[in-house]
C-alpha cells in the first residue's frame, strides 16, 4: 500500500475538502461540547457505532484504553457495533483480528463496508468484475460474483464488465494507469468497496481505494458508486442487525468526511475521536470550521 509522507493529516484533510461534493448532505449541529470519554454521554444513547481505524486500533495496534472502554460502556447497559471501512478481508479474518487486539466482539456486532459492498452486488446483473485486491487465501466471500484480482495485463482489464475497488494493498500506478486507459476506452460500472481516501497506520497515511476512485472522475471520466461510510447501506446494516430499531444512536469516529458526516447524514448524534486518527496534530477547531462538518463532542480517544 502507498503510504503518505510527514504531512500526511494535512494532505489528507485537503483531500477530503476536495471530494466533498460528491458525499452525502448532512444537517450539523451549531456547537459541538468537548468530553474525556463516551462513557460521560453512553446514558443517552440506546446504540453506540464505532468506527475502527483510528478509534479502535491503529493499523495492527490497539489504541490503548479502547478494549476497557467498551467493557465499560457493556457494564453501563450500552449496546456497542462497530461499522467500518475496512473492506479487503473476509469477515472471519476480520474477527480473528478484532480478538487478537483484545475485541471480544460478536459477529453480528461488526459491519463491514465489504458486507455493504456484497448487499449492493446481490441486487446487480452478474458480470466479470476487475477487482483492486490483493487475493486474500480462503476469501470465500466474493468469489462467487465471477471476480478476477487485477495486475499488470491490461488485457484483465479489457476482459472486465466492471471493476471493484476493494483493497489497495499492491495497488501501484501503473496498475491505476491500466484502470484509467481501460475505461477511457469503454466506461463500466466502479464500485468502490471502501470510501475511505486514507486509513492511520503505525508509519503513516495509508491510501485506500477512495483516494484512487475519487481520481478516476477527473482521470477516466468515470463517477463510481461508493459503498461504505458516509454513505447510508452500511448504516442500514447496523441497525437491521438491532432487534428493534434504537432511537438514540451514537456515531463515534476519527473521520470528519466519512463518520462525522455519515452519522450526521442518517441523523445520528456523532462524536469525534482526535488522538489517533486522520486528524491526529492538526487544529481540530479549524478542521471543523473548514469543512463545515461539526459533531456533537469531541474527544481525545473513547
Amino acid at each position: 500500500m502507498s503510504v503518505l509522507t510527514a504531512t500526511d493529516p494535512a494532505r489528507a484533510f485537503e483531500a477530503y475538502l476536495g471530494v466533498r461534493g460528491r458525499l452525502p448532505d448532512a444537517r450539523f449541529p451549531s456547537s459541538w461540547r468537548a468530553i474525556r470519554n463516551l462513557g460521560e454521554i453512553a446514558a443517552e444513547f440506546d446504540l453506540i457505532l464505532l468506527d475502527a481505524y483510528g478509534v479502535l486500533n491503529v493499523g495492527e495496534t490497539p489504541i490503548p484504553g479502547a478494549a476497557s472502554r467498551i467493557a465499560a460502556l457493556r457494564a453501563q447497559g450500552t449496546a456497542v457495533m462497530v461499522v467500518s471501512n475496512s473492506a479487503g478481508y473476509p469477515k472471519r479474518h476480520m474477527m480473528q483480528r478484532y480478538a487478537r487486539l483484545g475485541f471480544d466482539f460478536d459477529p453480528d456486532e461488526v459491519v463491514t463496508s465489504r458486507e455493504a459492498l456484497l448487499a449492493r452486488l446481490d441486487t446487480m446483473p452478474p458480470r466479470r468484475w476487475g477487482v483492486m485486491l490483493s487475493p486474500v487465501p480462503g476469501d470465500e466471500e466474493l468469489h462467487p460474483y465471477g471476480i478476477a484480482c487485477l495486475g499488470d495485463d491490461r488485457a484483465d482489464y479489457d476482459r472486465a464488465e466492471g471493476f471493484l475497488l476493494v483493497g489497495s494493498h499492491g495497488w501501484t500506478e501503473r496498475r491505476q494507469s491500466l484502470l484509467v486507459a481501460s475505461l477511457r476506452a469503454e466506461p463500466r460500472p466502479v464500485l468502490v468497496g471502501n470510501p475511505d481516501l486514507v486509513a492511520p497506520r503505525e508509519d503513516g497515511l495509508s491510501q485506500e481505494p477512495g483516494h484512487f476512485a475519487h481520481r478516476l472522475v477527473e482521470e477516466a471520466g468515470v463517477t463510481p458508486e461508493f459503498v461504505g461510510k458516509p454513505f447510508r447501506g452500511i448504516f442500514d446494516l447496523a441497525l437491521a442487525r438491532r432487534a428493534s430499531v434504537p432511537r438514540r444512536v451514537l456515531m463515534v469516529g476519527d473521520t470528519l468526511h466519512t463518520d462525522i458526516l455519515g452519522g450526521a447524514h442518517m441523523g445520528f448524534a456523532t462524536a469525534l475521536v482526535t488522538g489517533d486518527g486522520s486528524l491526529s496534530g492538526l487544529d481540530v477547531e479549524r478542521a471543523i470550521a473548514t469543512s463545515g462538518i461539526a459533531p456533537d463532542f469531541v474527544t481525545t480517544r473513547i
